[in-house]
């Protein structure tokens, strides 16, 4: 049994990290403008994501900004609606070198 419990652990230290996963969207609805909202304050070890419209499948919803931790030498680009033609493309936001 340990040594399974051995070999099973040294297989997952080998195996490659999980591959990240994004889902991008394309719609015939233009977002909303993003709303106008004050940040907070700064604070330390952390990063403020902007709030921004997401499509729930039948419509857009405002997700509220939130704060999450920073990682050094990274900023985060946040999620951005963009027109191609007579379709929206929604990115999801992530972390940039």
């Amino acid at each position: 049994m340990l040594a399974t419990i051995l070999a099973a652990g040294a297989a997952l230290a080998l195996a490659p990290p999980a591959a990240e996963a994004r889902v991008y969207v394309d719609i015939g609805v233009a977002p909303p403008p993003p709303r106008v909202v004050v940040a907070p304050p700064p604070r330390v070890g952390y990063v403020w994501a902007p709030g921004y419209w997401y499509w729930s499948g039948r419509r857009h919803v405002w997700h509220d900004g939130y704060w999450m931790r920073e990682r050094r030498g990274y900023h985060w680009v946040g999620p951005a609606w963009e027109q191609r033609g007579p379709r929206w493309h929604y990115a999801p936001g992530y972390w940039a070198r």
